[in-house]
């Protein structure tokens, strides 16, 4: 067997009958706090160019995946081969410059054809629940606060009864990296002594934001 075909052994045979106590009792709830943390120390290790522990923690990523893959498989769902098989035709399918016949120059050319490419499947496929689908929940409340942000700017979206448009102008004034990270601390430590949860307020706030945006926007439609 080669080294993949190995790990996956590994991990059924930790499923199995015999196996881990603690691997039979996961499922894929109980093992999303696990891929978070793998993944920040795995980002710890790019941020600071160590390539040593970086081969570990991709190691350690790629648990996840497998494990996840195995548990897919045993409730009849799908294999890892069937997500490498996918996301492989997904490569070749949105790169059509390299794969097929056309060119491109630059990377500019390649992002607007990758989002070309891949609204185009999405509209042959399930139809879309709401504006701000595709954004994964599970951001860190950051991030998905600044993805929201960036669909609404993206898309031109009405966002004038959601968010304080003139602050948040106001705010963009002589701001700069190292004044963001310091508002960004001094909020987070207010909040502590306030006993308030920084991270779950700012995601409770985005998704506000997102479901007053999509309800200004139906209203926008239907007039």
């Amino acid at each position: 067997m080669n080294a993949m075909d190995e790990l996956k052994a590994t991990i059924a045979r930790l499923r199995g009958p015999g196996g881990c106590p603690w691997d039979q009792e996961q499922t894929h709830a109980t093992l999303v706090r696990c891929l978070i943390d793998e993944v920040s120390e795995l980002i710890d290790t790019i941020d600071r160019g160590d390539m040593a522990h970086m081969r570990e923690e991709l190691g350690d990523v790629l648990i996840q995946v497998v494990f996840h893959a195995q548990l897919a498989a045993e409730a009849g769902h799908f294999s890892l081969e069937d997500v490498a098989q996918e996301v492989n035709e997904k490569l070749v399918r949105r790169h059509p410059h390299v794969f097929g016949s056309g060119k491109l120059d630059t990377s500019e050319q390649v992002l607007v054809q990758w989002e070309q490419i891949k609204a185009l499947e999405k509209k042959h496929g399930a139809v879309p629940s709401g504006i701000f689908k595709e954004l994964p929940p599970r951001l860190p409340a950051l991030m998905f606060a600044e993805a929201v942000w960036k669909q609404i700017e993206k898309k031109a979206l009405p966002a004038d009864r959601a968010v304080d448009i003139p602050q948040v102008r106001a705010l963009e004034v002589d701001l700069t990296n190292d004044r963001l990270g310091q508002i960004l601390f001094e909020l987070t430590a207010a909040a502590r002594a306030k006993g308030l949860d920084p991270e779950g307020a700012l995601r409770l706030h985005a998704t506000k934001v997102m479901r007053a945006v999509e309800r200004q926007a139906g209203e926008g439609v239907r007039t």
